[in-house]
């Protein structure tokens, strides 16, 4: 009897040490942790962003109409200007040699028309004389004929020689303009950008005028040129406010309104995007020609309304949880992956900022675990919020916890605390 009592008891010692075995080096329990956030109520304003570059909004290039050699220049980058000021000089001599080679054509063909004048008169006194005479039967008529040639001959040299005349003054009066473009001057109060010309360089304008000063008319008032996509600019109308930010500022917000949006397309890869004008103030200066803008512009805006986060649209919760309601449609096939920031289909985005986007799935938690999922109707978003619209606000009240992503928690003594 003892000998079978000592074999009970050491069977039942060593079942006893398997269960405990295993029950500490067996397989953990896994549990999910959520992360959650809150339904809430306010205000969500939908926007597209971009980016652009300032510029001023009048923008004059200062050429020259005339060829020559830099010969003063009165001003420099920064310089402000007004209207008619003298920005620099070309080398005016060839030009004043112009202008006297032209003064002696005109002297020339003045000259042509006094004698032309002396030989009309020559002909008018000689064909009165041979009329005279064919009269009273003293010449031949072909003599008659011959004086009638004259006069008419040395009336056409008049009206010739009055022509060069007013052709040689014509010269003259374009090389003295020339004359005058040898000085630059601004045609407008502003600021001088840029200058591209030095002392002693020479500028042709055979065949294009060339630029030499750029002058930004009021900094004070600039605009930020910017390209928005095709997809995007059918929101786009004039009078939508935005907001700007810049990289030589990141603490400040500079508010623009939408001027203008243009017609013409512009195609880079394949990619269609048209030009929107914005105006913006410059009073304190801060903003340069040929920065770069990060752009807002606001599309529209709700005011009072329930909102969800979106990243609750994009929640997938685990396998084996959504089994539970009988609903595995949209679980993930391995039900260790984290929900962390799943990847949303194109169609189903909520960062997509269009009012009826469709319905989507949202999950909601109560004490910790899955409660069930609503169908839900959203409408504007600002990538953060999303609008909750349609029956679902009826299910879905301010306050109420949304899933937005889990971790995958194992219990038990071999992996407490693992995730």
């Amino acid at each position: 009897m003892k000998k079978k009592t000592k074999i009970l008891f050491s069977m039942l010692t060593f079942a006893v040490a398997i269960y405990a075995g295993f029950q500490f080096f067996g397989p953990a329990e896994a549990t999910y942790v959520y992360k959650t956030q809150s339904v809430t109520r306010g205000s969500i304003t939908s926007s597209i962003s971009a980016t652009g570059k300032v510029n001023a909004v009048e923008m004059v290039e200062v050429g020259t109409q005339v060829s020559g050699t830099i010969k003063e220049i009165y001003v420099d980058y920064n310089s402000p200007v007004e209207k008619g000021q003298l920005l620099a000089l070309l080398d005016p001599d060839m030009l004043l040699s112009k202008i006297e080679e032209n003064k002696a054509s005109l002297a020339v063909a003045q000259a042509g028309v006094a004698k032309a004048k002396a030989e009309v008169l020559n002909a008018q006194r000689s064909d009165k004389r041979n009329r005279e005479l064919w009269e009273r039967k003293l010449i031949a008529r072909s003599d008659m004929e011959s004086a009638e040639t004259q006069l008419m001959v040395a009336r056409a040299t008049l009206t010739e020689a009055n022509s060069r005349v007013l052709q040689a003054r014509e010269s003259l009066k374009q090389a003295e303009t020339n004359l005058k473009y040898t000085k630059i001057t601004s045609p407008i109060d502003g600021v001088v950008v840029s200058r591209q010309v030095d002392v002693g360089q020479t500028v042709a304008a055979s065949l294009q005028t060339p630029t030499l000063f750029s002058i930004a008319k009021d900094l004070t008032r600039m605009q930020v040129e910017a390209n928005i996509d095709e997809a995007d600019i059918g929101r786009i109308q004039e009078g939508q406010k935005a907001l700007c930010k810049f990289d030589s500022w990141p603490q400040d917000s500079f508010e623009a309104v939408v001027a203008q949006k243009r017609l013409s397309p512009e195609t880079v890869s394949n990619v269609v995007t048209y030009v929107v004008i914005l105006k913006i103030d410059n009073e304190e200066g801060k903003l340069m020609p040929g920065m770069t803008a990060n752009i807002s512009v606001m599309t529209e805006q709700r005011e009072g309304v329930l909102k969800i986060p979106a990243a609750a649209l994009r929640f997938t919760p685990p396998a084996d949880e959504v089994a539970k309601y009988g609903d595995s449609k949209n679980a993930q096939n391995d039900k260790t992956t984290s929900g962390l920031f799943p990847i949303p289909r194109r169609g189903d985005r909520p960062g997509a900022d269009s009012a009826g986007s469709g319905e989507q799935t949202v999950w909601l938690i109560e004490n910790g675990r899955l409660a069930g999922s609503v169908a839900v109707e959203t409408g504007v978003s600002d990538r953060t919020w999303v609008e909750l619209r349609g029956d679902a606000l009826s299910s879905i009240r301010e306050g109420q916890e949304l899933a937005v992503a889990f971790t995958l928690e194992k219990t038990g003594s071999a992996a407490a605390g693992a995730r």
